[in-house]
């Protein structure tokens, strides 16, 4: 399998054993929410003043 690159790819990643799920930004940043709507807006929003 070929790992995703670009300035696109995002990650949302679970935490085992619990409800929460981190998203994180091809740029490094990360956020953490329990609501999935809530991290993929975060995430598709972020990418806002990237340069």
């Amino acid at each position: 399998m070929t790992a995703l690159s670009g300035d696109t790819v995002y990650r949302v990643h679970w935490t085992l054993g619990t409800d929460l799920l981190v998203g994180v930004c091809h740029c490094g940043a990360s956020h953490e929410s329990e609501d999935p709507v809530e991290l993929w807006e975060w995430l598709l929003a972020h990418p806002e003043g990237h340069s």
